[in-house]
């Protein structure tokens, strides 16, 4: 199970409200879910990141905004294997790691972050990065990648090129589920924007009237999550094979 991107408090408390149930009823093996809105004014937190875990969460994937706390996470993130950041960071200078190996059961699973750079940091290219990083997990059955990236197209292109080599591609950034889950040629779940997490009376997680007076007045405000209301979570559940890893189903689901 993959899980849209968790927008402040509201989101992580929906999330603890509703997740543990849901993954034992559903008999789910893994959730990954995106955290890098889940602190106060975006970013993610040590607090935050175990708060999540502890509700029924298996790994946190993250995206452009996962240094906005970076005085707080850097040191986390060296030491956790449990939340990522981008792989195509520099490896040198970032704290932290791009993916992760794990065992579920018998089964060896692999995680993958990666950030689009179509209108967002001008990090490694995406494809290049992806094609190192299969290298390093032949070894493992299920690859999960989640691509946080701005624009449809270059996560539709990203998906086709992984086609075949990965389980799934979920995309994650924009907060607005798309309708396009399939499996592609070569057994690869795809979908590309998995959604959000968060109140849904808001635009994108974000109290709407500030976000309507910022575009209106064009005045540079800061942002602040919505608070009231109620909660949704959207994620996919993709089903693999337990010996070639392909995927043979992805469903899209919106929980309120």
């Amino acid at each position: 199970m993959m899980v849209g991107d968790i927008v402040g408090e509201c989101g992580c408390k929906f999330i603890k409200k509703i997740l543990a149930n849901f993954k034992s009823e559903n008999k789910i093996d893994v959730v990954v879910a995106n955290g890098e809105n889940s602190a106060p004014t975006n970013g993610i937190t040590p607090f935050i990141a175990e708060y999540l875990l502890n509700t029924g969460v298996d790994v946190i994937t993250t995206g452009n905004h996962v240094f906005k706390k970076k005085i707080e996470i850097s040191d986390y993130l060296n030491k956790s294997s449990r939340v990522l950041r981008p792989a195509n960071y520099p490896e040198n200078f970032t704290p932290g790691k791009g993916f992760s190996k794990f065992m579920f059961g018998n089964t060896k699973f692999c995680l993958i972050n990666i950030l689009g750079v179509v209108g967002l940091e001008p990090l490694r290219c995406p494809f290049e990065v992806i094609d190192e990083i299969l290298k390093e997990t032949q070894d493992c059955i299920v690859k999960l990648i989640d691509f946080h990236a701005e624009m449809t197209s270059e996560k539709r292109a990203f998906g086709f090129y992984v086609s075949g080599k990965v389980t799934a591609v979920v995309g994650t950034h924009t907060h607005v589920q798309t309708s396009d889950e399939e499996i592609l040629q070569g057994g690869t779940a795809y979908i590309t924007d998995v959604g959000m997490t968060g109140v849904s009376d808001s635009v994108l997680g974000v109290k709407k009237e500030l976000s309507i007076k910022r575009m209106r007045e064009k005045i540079p405000l800061r942002f602040e999550h919505a608070n009231k209301g109620a909660c949704k979570m959207e994620c996919v559940i993709i089903e693999s094979e337990d010996t070639s890893g392909k995927a043979v189903s992805i469903e899209r689901l919106r929980i309120v």
